[in-house]
Formats: C-alpha cells, sequence, structure tokens
C-alpha cells in the first residue's frame, strides 16, 4: 500500500509541476507580448513595466552582416520618443522554454512587420525573472537572418478592446480578407473569389462550398441566427472598362447554392438587421454610391441616403435602431449614423484620418472602425498605414486600440466582433 502511495504522490508532484510550467510559459509568452505591442504603440510605460532594471541587464544584437551590437541597457528603462511607437507588429513562434522556479529563459523566432509591411526576421533568446508573481525581462539576445519570402502574407488578428491585448492567431500565405466571427469559434474569410472557414482552435482553413458564386468579394457576413450567409459576388469583371457588377446572395451558412436577392448592380452587402429582416448595403444607382436597405428574400430596394458622394458600409446597431456608415458628403470620409429608416443622419467623427466601416458591438456599447492616418479621399485601398478605433457609443470618447500598420481595404470590412464584444478580429499584412 505504500508504494502505492508512494507512485501516488509522485505522479502527482510531477503534473504539478508540469501544470505549473505550462501556466508559467503562457505568462512569459503574455509579456513578452505586451513587451512588443507596447514599443510599437509607442507606450513608454507600458514597455517599460515589462522589465525589471539589474546589475546585468543585457541586450545584444547580431545582424545579418556579421556586425554584433552590445547594447547600452538604459535604452530598455529610458527610451526615446523617436525610436518608440514604430507601428506594425510580430509573430513568435516556435518557442524553447527552460524555466526554474523564479528564473526562465525562452527561445523563439520572431517575424516583424512594419507599418509598411517590411517584414525582417530574427531568432531570440529572452532572460525573464519572477518578481511578485510576474514575469519581467532582464536580457535579450537577437540575430537577424535573411528570408527570401516575397509572397503576400495576411495575419490574422484579434484585439481585446478592454485590454488592449494584441493576438495573430495565423499567418496565411496569400491575400485572406474581412473576417465574420461565428460563435462557434470560427472565422469566415475571402481569398481570390473564394470563401473559407477559419478554425481558430486548430487554424485550419477550408472552403466554403458557393457553388457558381466563386468572385467572391470582401463584403459577406452571417445571419443573425447564424444559420445563413450573406454574399456579394462579381456576376462580371470588366477591368478594362471598370465594370463591376456585383450581387448580394444568400446561402446556407455551411455552403449551398446562392440565392439571388438584388436585381439591380453593382451591390455590396454590409449589414443585417437583428431581426433578421433586412439588408443594408451600398449600391451605384444613377453615377452615385448610397446606402440602400432590401427585404432578406429579395424585392424593391430602399434607398436611405441621398447625399453628393460616397456613403458606404452601413451596419446595423444590435437594437436595430441605427444603422452606422462612412460618408464623404461634407469632402472628407467620416464616420455617421443614422436611425434605421434613414432619418435623422448625424456625423460622430470630426478629425483629419478617413475613416471607414463602424461595426457595433453586440452589446451596444463600442463601435469600432478602421482609420486611414491619410486622406484617402473616396478610396479605401489596399497597402496603406491604418489603426483600429474604438469609440464609446454613450460618451463619443474615441480611443486608438491598435499600432500602425500595413492594411486597408481587406482589415475590417464587415462586421468581425466576437459575440461577447470583448474581441475584435481584423487582417494586416506584409508584401515582402
Amino acid at each position: 500500500m505504500k508504494k502505492y502511495y508512494l507512485a501516488f504522490l509522485i505522479i502527482h508532484a510531477t503534473a504539478s509541476c508540469f501544470s505549473q510550467s505550462e501556466k508559467d510559459s503562457i505568462l512569459i509568452k503574455n509579456t513578452l507580448s505586451k513587451e512588443g505591442n507596447a514599443w510599437r504603440k509607442g507606450d513608454i510605460n507600458g514597455y517599460v513595466a515589462c522589465w525589471e532594471r539589474r546589475p546585468y541587464n543585457t541586450v545584444l544584437v547580431s545582424a545579418g552582416n556579421g556586425k554584433v551590437f552590445d547594447l547600452d541597457p538604459d535604452v530598455i528603462f529610458n527610451p526615446s520618443v523617436t525610436s518608440i511607437g514604430g507601428g506594425g507588429f510580430s509573430v513568435h513562434t516556435n518557442f524553447k522554454f527552460s524555466i526554474h522556479s523564479n528564473t526562465a529563459w525562452v527561445k523563439h523566432d520572431e517575424v516583424s512587420i512594419s507599418k509598411d509591411g517590411e517584414r525582417s526576421y530574427t531568432k531570440e533568446i529572452r532572460f525573464l525573472e519572477k518578481i511578485s508573481n510576474k514575469w519581467k525581462l532582464v536580457g535579450q539576445t537577437g540575430h537577424h537572418y535573411e528570408n527570401n519570402t516575397r509572397d503576400t502574407i495576411s495575419y490574422i488578428q484579434t484585439v481585446d478592446v478592454q485590454t488592449g491585448e494584441l493576438e495573430v492567431l495565423s499567418s496565411l500565405n496569400g491575400h485572406f480578407e474581412a473576417p465574420n466571427w461565428h460563435p462557434d469559434n470560427y472565422l469566415i474569410l475571402n481569398s481570390y473569389g473564394k470563401l473559407y472557414k477559419f478554425d481558430i482552435q486548430s487554424n485550419k482553413v477550408s472552403v466554403i462550398n458557393t457553388d457558381f458564386a466563386n468572385a467572391c468579394n470582401n463584403d459577406h457576413g452571417i445571419s443573425p441566427d447564424k444559420k445563413m450567409l450573406v454574399i456579394s459576388n462579381f456576376d462580371k469583371i470588366d477591368y478594362e472598362n471598370k465594370i463591376y457588377k456585383s450581387s448580394i446572395y444568400t446561402l446556407p451558412i455551411n455552403g449551398g447554392v446562392p440565392k439571388l436577392i438584388t436585381k439591380n448592380s453593382p451591390s455590396y452587402w454590409h449589414g443585417w438587421s437583428p431581426n433578421g429582416k433586412t439588408l443594408a448595403y451600398c449600391a451605384e444607382r444613377n453615377g452615385n454610391f448610397d446606402i440602400y436597405t432590401i427585404p432578406v428574400d429579395g424585392g424593391e430596394e430602399k434607398r436611405l441616403t441621398i447625399s453628393d458622394g460616397l456613403d458606404d458600409g452601413p451596419d446595423y446597431s444590435s437594437d436595430g435602431k441605427y444603422i452606422y456608415f462612412n460618408s464623404y458628403r461634407t469632402g472628407h470620409m467620416q464616420i455617421w449614423r443614422m436611425q434605421s429608416d434613414g432619418t435623422n443622419q448625424e456625423q460622430l467623427t470630426f478629425d483629419d484620418n478617413s475613416n471607414w466601416f463602424a461595426h457595433p458591438s453586440p452589446d451596444n456599447k463600442w463601435i469600432v472602425f478602421i482609420s486611414y492616418l491619410s486622406d484617402e479621399k473616396q478610396n479605401h485601398l489596399f497597402g496603406k498605414h491604418v489603426q483600429l478605433k474604438l469609440m464609446n457609443i454613450a460618451t463619443k470618447q474615441i480611443k486608438v486600440i491598435t499600432p500602425i500598420f500595413f492594411g486597408g481595404q481587406g482589415t475590417i470590412n464587415v462586421p468581425s466582433w466576437s459575440s461577447d464584444s470583448r474581441k475584435v478580429a481584423f487582417v494586416s499584412y506584409s508584401i515582402k
């Protein structure tokens, strides 16, 4: 009996040590993520808080040409305002941990993506100490190396709107766009005319059958009951004459034969009313793009905006009271909203950026939107400096929730909130 009891104690102790080690590795990853994001956002206090000053602080960097730089650790605790806040993201992979009580080192690969979409590659070793149950960095080494990958890479990401925590779910080769977040923990994306299901748990990507609709653009979404999809498909594309005949269709959530909803084109879907009865979309009629609605089973469309200039991106609030949209009617692209019947149109943003695609949260407390840092007139092009911003609907206060990154068209065209209103999915890119 004693033997069995001793074996039980050994197994239990081993399992406890493994569990603690696994927990520490997660906490260490979180520290590395916070440090990198704070640096890119320009959050000096947040960055310094991830480090602990020690007499043996070390920052050793080797370049791809063989040069080695032993940096003064003071640059960590007193970074200049010109060296921090450069935007972009980083992706950490291939972690290897060595954790002993209150000290640890971790080796990993890092891909840094600048705000211009350029990639750089390093292999890093980080040294940490556990202080008051928090892992803090005390040193690091980084070796830069060349990688000749030239294809576009799409980084499927989430941002926690409460904590600002950023997570890269996956790096997909090729150009993927416009995530919708299904409560069953997967995203719907489009790429080169097809729709895909991206499983968040496994990172597996699978094609959604859209039958004849094989030129789907980035204006697609999920019905309020989560059983149907709506897509915008190019029935005809003539690049030479700039003819883009996009029509709106619906089909079952897992795929099937699309049903045509809009008789007129071009029409680009953006919103589904909470009661499931109405679709809102942007459409060009008589040379002007405005916002329209149509019954979910088709019928006569109703025009809601009549101003000159582009009105685009209509998305319903969760209570169905408002439609949020972006408009160029003032000569600058800004976020607006109106009651769902088109009345009482009011401007919500007034800055110098070009603001697009406002998406209300399921709990109706926030809107998230993409902000081009340059005046893009009536365009929302790919490959620009952008940020995601969050507006408190009650107070109208706005805060930035991401660093500047390389994105634009395809980043957040459609509703992409998690069902608990905690996170937003989006796509950033690199092209070199």
